[in-house]
């Protein structure tokens, strides 16, 4: 059972990265999701510059500890990465690259936001309505 739950939490763990990742691909025209999308985003770059551990790590950690598993230090993207694509990633360069993501995918959001905010206010002037808003 705890190793199921440790390949769960790992299964997680992935997921919720490759979600703040590419969450902007899926959430157009979908403000709430967009929103999740958004604390998430915010959500990793905190985890990313913060000096606590992810509670995805934690977890995963506790239940593989329970199989007998030695559980890994530092962030999980580091551990993975060294392991399977790039030996001896820097954990500086890792933390500038998921930033960097994190960065991109809320430049789209404001990106989304001008236009829709342009949209609105020539849909508003195309109705002779004039904004109650003063500014």
């Amino acid at each position: 059972m705890d190793r199921a739950l440790a390949e769960a939490m790992l299964a997680a763990h992935l997921g919720f990265i490759l979600w703040v990742i590419f969450g902007s691909l899926v959430t157009r025209a979908r403000p709430r999701l967009a929103a999740l999308h958004v604390a998430s985003v915010v959500y990793g770059v905190v985890a990313e510059l913060g000096p606590w551990p992810c509670p995805l790590t934690i977890a995963e950690n506790f239940f593989e500890a329970r199989v007998g598993i030695a559980p890994y230090q530092g962030p999980f993207l580091l551990h993975y990465l060294d392991l399977l694509v790039y030996p001896n990633v820097s954990a500086k360069l890792l933390t500038v690259v998921g930033v960097s993501v994190c960065a991109a995918n809320l430049l789209i959001y404001a990106g989304r936001l001008r236009r829709w905010r342009k949209k609105e206010k020539d849909r508003t002037r195309s109705l002779g309505v004039h904004s109650q808003w003063p500014g």
